[in-house]
């Protein structure tokens, strides 16, 4: 292994990286996808009409505000080599207000709702921050490698919180408890996983870069321009950032809106629903780990390409699917390509960021990948309205994401940018 990793990086190292993954997914599969969500419809918002879409408008003003606030955070990192100083930040900053929501109790609108959008806006920060260590750690050619490791664990992380929660729930339920009564502790339960998981991280992993620059704001706001300005010296790193934005609106709709087609199409109930996120979250890791593998020996395009043209198949057997059998079927893919394509992703940003700029163009994909989060589910739900709750029309709408990232792919040369960003850094000046 020791050939993977850059020159004085243990193993141990690498552990305590990917426990990041680990640690954090915790907060997505509950807060986000199983538990949270619905009980902020049902009980916080007493299923009022609006409450949906107070959720959705909550989580869109958190990644809207990542998309404002990681290239700068990202520039200040690289200029103060202080990535780890704003991991620990975001890191409290998460588990934090994750805990908070123990009092988003029935009519707490406000509260859940200022909870929520900062726990994932701290989230979504520290996700970028994390991922811009991957190039300090792994050889150009391991990126995929490594990266799908942390990506595995992650699932497993997820799948942890969940059934720690879950197990508690069922508990609760048991006893005679309410949602009111056993949901808040679950956000406990998640926050203390999150902060526990994450130290390995926090205690073990070390800051290599060096600053870049004077020590102000200025400097980091300055740097963003310079960047932004000079993009067009990046052609291939600009176009998979436009991939990226494409491809994974289709990834995030996904996500977001996978329990509701399920639901609303097949009539799953909320057994049926948790036991579908537990499975794809296992075909996920198994995706995330293995397709690593594939993507170091392919090349990052070719398998960027591959997991695509998973997705577009995945699309239409759900749009087709008669039945839950062929549902089921197309869910397993969807987790296959879900741990694939979101590992792959983030090794290709650290095979194209310039070498002295990791945070700052991590922090552009950051951007990217939120950019995608809004726009993604908005797709899907104006097209289930504007067809009169047509999920399967919706779905296959959704679907023509990835077809256009397979189009921009195209045209992408890894080499090239790989060189491009060389070159990028030596004329920057690290300015």
């Amino acid at each position: 292994m020791a050939n993977l990793l850059q020159p004085g990086v243990a193993k141990r190292e690498v552990w305590a990286w990917a426990m990041y993954d680990f640690a954090n997914s915790g907060y997505t599969t509950v807060v986000i996808t199983a538990v949270f969500g619905a009980y902020f419809v049902a009980v916080v918002a007493d299923n009022a009409a609006w409450a949906t879409f107070a959720w959705t408008l909550a989580l869109s003003v958190s990644y809207a505000l990542v998309m404002l606030t990681a290239p700068l955070i990202g520039a200040w990192a690289d200029a103060h080599a202080s990535k780890k100083k704003w991991l620990w930040l975001t890191t409290l900053g998460c588990v934090s207000f994750t805990a908070a929501l123990y009092f988003a109790s029935p009519g707490a609108l406000v509260l859940a709702i200022a909870a929520l959008i900062l726990s994932n806006y701290f989230f979504g920060t520290g996700e970028n921050l994390i991922a811009a260590f991957l190039p300090e750690l792994a050889r150009p050619r391991a990126l995929g490698r490594i990266s799908g490791w942390g990506w595995a664990l992650g699932y497993v992380g997820g799948l942890v919180s969940l059934g720690a929660s879950l197990a508690y729930i069922s508990g609760a339920q048991a006893a005679g408890q309410g949602a009111a009564e056993f949901v808040p502790v679950a956000m406990l339960i998640t926050a203390a996983i999150f902060l526990v998981a994450s130290l390995p991280t926090l205690l073990m992993l070390r800051e290599r870069a060096t600053p870049t620059g004077p020590h102000t704001q200025r400097n980091a706001w300055g740097q963003v321009r310079y960047t932004l300005g000079h993009l067009r010296q990046l052609p291939d790193l600009r176009r998979f950032l436009l991939c990226t934005v494409l491809y994974q609106a289709g990834i995030q709709a996904v996500i977001t809106l996978a329990a509701i087609y399920a639901t609303l199409v097949f009539r799953f109930d909320t057994q049926q629903t948790i036991v579908l996120v537990l499975v794809v979250n296992v075909t996920a890791a198994l995706g995330a780990f293995a397709f690593g593998h594939v993507q170091d020996r392919i090349g990052h395009v070719r398998a960027i390409a591959l997991t695509l043209v998973g997705w577009i198949a995945m699309v239409l057997l759900a749009w087709a699917a008669p039945d839950e059998r062929m549902f089921w079927v197309a869910a397993n893919l969807a987790g296959l390509c879900m741990g694939a394509s979101q590992s792959a992703g983030r090794a290709m940003v650290g095979l194209l960021a310039p070498p002295a700029h990791q945070a700052e163009f991590f922090g552009l994909w950051g951007l990217a990948v939120k950019l995608a989060s809004i726009i993604g589910p908005l797709t899907y739900g104006a097209t289930s309205w504007l067809t009169a709750g047509d999920h399967r029309q919706a779905l296959l709408i959704t679907g023509l994401y990835f077809v256009a990232g397979l189009v921009v792919l195209r045209d992408i040369r890894a080499g090239r940018g790989r060189r491009a960003a060389h070159r990028f850094t030596l004329l920057s000046g690290h300015a």
